[in-house]
């Protein structure tokens, strides 16, 4: 996003400024209490990518001297304007290349969770079978009464996204209104002048969007990095030694999906995929185990390296955020909490209170 010019108190009173504030912490709890999450970051992602692909046209015409043909104002205005079709078609596009899929990719994939979770229940109800015996005596005598309440928890979750199906529609239609809002907003003309209540809101923004890019783009770029390895593992490790896991396609999904919150979406995903694999055998669950543990020290590593050296964030922040917005919104607390969490600290620190 762009820089703003700098704002003096003068230019922007302190009782603005609050007020700001005030309305910018508004229109977020609000967005996690109407369920409006999605809509959101869709659009953050149709403004950043029309910003950036136009500014990589803008380049480009440079180097080519294509420039020189119209005046830059112009050449400005058609790079936009080029960039916002890109994006609005991107997911048409998408829909269209997979029609003969489309209708299974978004109707039936509750179903195949559903099947997923349920299948994860049952293997857990009988986790004391699928271990050699020598092992299964040493679990404690309330390790039954465990079991089955971890299964009723799944049993319950699968039931519950079965019925997910307008849901998952509803989400999917908020995404593209939200994409279509962001490519909007990108392209619109910016007034030379702004009243003071506008100015600090659009402080406000960019440092959000400034959130937004760092924290959601490392975290995509890790969730694809660790799906791709568990695809790796999946489809071409395991069948050296002729061993398949069931629900194959689901996981690798489900890895990418749950990555994209950081930390405990992807504990969560690689309990699934050992609880799916001690329902082959044991030695199963402990490959898999292994070849998860392995894939969490370099997502830790990228984190360090990537998150973390971004936003200033330790690891201990982030799960006490994640837990804190999770007990108070639900899933999108947890999905909403990294960043939201970024653009506070963002905040503090652009006011030298941090």
């Amino acid at each position: 996003m762009e820089t703003p010019p700098p704002l003096t108190p003068a230019v922007v009173p302190r009782q603005v400024r609050l007020a700001s504030y005030l309305l910018m912490g508004g229109a977020l709890l609000l967005v996690l209490q109407i369920h409006l999450l999605v809509a959101l970051l869709a659009v953050c992602v149709g403004f950043l990518s029309v910003r950036w692909i136009a500014r990589w046209t803008l380049a480009a015409a440079h180097r080519t001297g294509l420039r020189r043909l119209l005046p830059p104002q112009r050449m400005r205005g058609w790079a936009e304007l080029l960039a916002a079709i890109l994006v609005a078609m991107s997911p048409i596009a998408i829909l269209t290349g997979t029609l003969s899929q489309s209708r299974e990719l978004m109707l039936d994939a509750p179903a195949q969770y559903r099947e997923l979770l349920d299948y994860t229940a049952r293997t857990v109800l009988e986790l004391r079978s699928k271990l050699p015996p020598e092992i299964a005596v040493y679990l404690p005598d309330g390790a039954d009464d465990l079991q089955r309440l971890v299964a009723k928890y799944l049993t319950t979750q699968a039931g519950a996204l079965a019925q997910a199906g307008r849901a998952w529609l509803n989400a999917l239609l908020f995404a593209y209104v939200g994409l279509i809002v962001g490519i909007l907003a990108a392209v619109s003309r910016r007034a030379s002048h702004f009243g003071p209540l506008t100015q600090a809101m659009r402080e406000r923004i960019i440092l959000f969007g400034e959130a937004f890019r760092q924290i959601v783009a490392a975290q995509f770029w890790i969730a694809l990095f660790n799906a791709a390895l568990t695809a790796l593992f999946l489809l071409f490790v395991l069948p050296i030694w002729q061993i398949e896991l069931p629900y194959t396609p689901a996981l690798i999904t489900l890895t990418f999906v749950a990555g994209l919150v950081p930390i405990v979406g992807n504990l969560v995903c690689n309990g699934v995929i050992t609880v799916v694999g001690l329902s082959v055998s044991p030695l199963t669950a402990l490959a898999c185990l292994a070849f998860l543990i392995l894939i969490h020290k370099a997502e830790y590593f990228i984190n360090a390296k990537v998150v973390g050296r971004r936003t200033q964030m330790a690891v201990w922040e982030l799960l006490a955020v994640m837990f804190a917005a999770e007990a108070t919104f639900g899933p999108a607390g947890l999905v909403a909490a990294p960043l939201f969490y970024a653009y506070l600290k963002k905040e503090l620190q652009a006011a030298r209170l941090v």
